[in-house]
């Protein structure tokens, strides 16, 4: 039998709290759309407190990711092999198998017509491949799909905020103006599948974005930070597009929380 030496997340945070807090970086023009936006400014900024550098921290930024990865022999550990996550439920394994399965697909009505063509309608695909109708509980007056899986969710006890497990849902706010305002003030507006949770916390969730179905990633150890350094791993995709008077935001800003399958 094969051993695998786990890093505790307690030492990731400690690490992390040793830093000078960070921010994002300075708004920069960019178009205006819901999903995912490649062309986005990077958000690696550091703030100064005098005592390191801006190429400091970003060293023991990338340290802190490489190290988790060094001990598990370099590789890429999937949840299901971290023994203290727990083997996910044969629902979850199927509906990871099925998200998976969408990546790449461009429009969800080439594939099915029986849910919109948007984030809600992805995860409701792979969720009924695990035998889950995530909105049979219905709809409240002005309710987006994402708000009314949400309240079921919260309703049903499912709601978490600790590591995920492969099949979680997991829910964003502000991803977009939905009322057209130019304000962040828009509640619930994206929802995804965790795909896998790495050692160093890294979250590679599957979603609807703006072009197709695709992965992104989140780590909310290091929320404000898009790259650990220059060459480093990416830890927070962008989620949200710069605007007129908005700069872009990155998955963990926008995070909200989890919620696991058995909702």
């Amino acid at each position: 039998m094969r051993c695998v030496l786990l890093v505790p997340v307690c030492f990731l945070v400690a690490c992390a709290g040793s830093m000078p807090a960070l921010r994002p970086a300075a708004p920069a023009p960019a178009p205006s759309s819901p999903g995912v936006s490649e062309q986005a400014p990077r958000a690696e900024a550091v703030e100064s407190s005098g005592a390191a550098s801006t190429e400091e921290v970003a060293r023991a930024l990338s340290t802190t990711v490489e190290v988790a990865r060094l001990v598990s022999g370099g590789s890429s550990l999937r949840a299901s092999h971290l023994g203290f996550l727990g083997t996910p439920s044969r629902a979850a394994a199927l509906i990871v198998e099925r998200a998976v399965q969408l990546v790449g697909v461009k429009q969800l009505g080439r594939v099915d017509r029986s849910v919109p063509d948007d984030c809600s309608g992805l995860v409701r695909l792979a969720y009924m491949k695990g035998g889950i109708d995530l909105v049979n509980h219905g709809f409240l007056n002005g309710e987006n799909a994402v708000s009314a899986i949400y309240r079921r969710a919260k309703d049903r006890g499912a709601l978490h905020q600790r590591r995920p497990r492969p099949g979680d849902l997991v829910f964003f706010q502000e991803t977009y103006d939905r009322n057209r305002d130019g304000k962040r003030n828009d509640g619930m507006t994206h929802i995804a599948v965790v795909e896998a949770v790495e050692l160093d916390g890294t979250v590679t969730f599957i979603h609807r974005g703006s072009k197709g179905i695709a992965r992104s990633r989140m780590n909310l150890l290091f929320p404000r930070t898009h790259r650990a350094g220059q060459s480093g791993p990416v830890l927070n995709d962008f989620l949200r597009a710069a605007s007129k008077g908005q700069r872009a935001w990155l998955t963990g800003e926008l995070f909200v929380g989890f919620a696991s399958p058995t909702l």
